[in-house]
């Protein structure tokens, strides 16, 4: 396989993956709905394409890292997607968020043209996706996820193939379970300490030294106290991926109280016109919870 590689989707996330493919050498040919937020990549060599067709038609592996399910299945599978172009014996890799069930469609739609397709979903922020240090989680074969580890490694630091196409999606619904939760936790000790009188940086520096440590006080929670809110992964998306776990829990007949509680008050921070900040902007539903401003 060549390194003739596509990338559809530029945003938070995406731009930053794609950046880093170009610094490695690899010959990029991509497509955004918002064409702007491409010409940065233009700037270092890109090609822009009109369509998601075109993209299909000039690149070897074809990468997409959009927003939402009806997202994925425009790109994929709209007028003028990916699968309307040049498929046969290339490999398409969606590193969206979304549901299991889509990602398994629209891999055996490509199958039926000749293509393989590989779900492979990350964690790790806007931080992550600018160093390379995303935590990368696959389901695909094992010829196609050997095919695709050389781009991974320029993207991310831990990379696991967890199985076939969907597990990776799986995967990263029990990683937002586990974000779910700490965020929620991470907010609540920042609104108590400050309300407390303590010196916020110092007690984050304390306990996450100790078994609090975890990755969103490491990383969230200095931005909060620099109220900081702007988006490394942006509310709207985060009540996405909650309401898509949700989903695939009911249907296996599983009760997650904790990430409906949190939902719940994400959804509250939204319809207070802050969708597009950051998730660390939770403690505002807190302080709304309190009735004033404690940080």
């Amino acid at each position: 396989m060549g390194k003739k590689i596509g990338f559809i989707g530029l945003g938070v996330m995406g731009a930053s993956m794609a950046s880093r493919l170009i610094d490695n050498g690899y010959d990029l040919y991509i497509f955004n709905r918002t064409a702007s937020k491409g010409e940065s990549l233009i700037a270092k060599g890109a090609h822009w394409c009109p369509t998601p067709r075109a993209v299909a038609d000039s690149s070897e592996i074809i990468f997409t890292i959009v927003g939402y399910p009806k997202d994925v299945e425009e790109v994929y599978l709209g007028k003028g997607g990916l699968i309307e172009g040049d498929v046969k014996g290339k490999i398409f890799c969606d590193m969206t968020t979304t549901k299991p069930s889509l990602d398994i469609m629209v891999a055996k739609k490509l199958q039926e043209k000749g293509a393989e397709m590989a779900d492979a979903p990350v964690s790790g922020g806007d931080t992550g996706a600018r160093n390379g240090t995303l935590s990368i989680m696959v389901g695909c074969s094992d010829e196609v996820f050997s095919s695709l580890l050389p781009c991974f490694g320029v993207m991310g630091k831990s990379i696991s193939h967890m199985g076939a196409i969907g597990s990776g999606q799986n995967t990263k619904m029990a990683n937002q379970i586990v974000i779910a939760g700490t965020m929620c936790g991470v907010s609540e000790a920042l609104v108590y300490g400050a309300k407390a009188g303590l010196d916020l940086e110092k007690m984050v520096g304390t306990i996450s030294k100790g078994a609090a440590g975890c990755w969103t006080l490491d990383n969230l929670a200095p931005r909060v106290i620099r109220k900081d809110y702007e988006p490394g992964f942006m509310v709207e998306h985060f009540i996405k991926d909650m309401g898509i776990a949700l989903e695939e829990a009911e249907k296996m007949e599983l009760a997650l109280p904790s990430l409906a509680l949190t939902r719940q008050l994400y959804l509250a921070i939204k319809a207070e016109g802050m969708g597009r900040k950051g998730t660390q902007v939770l403690v505002k539903a807190l302080e709304a919870l309190a009735g004033k401003e404690v940080l």
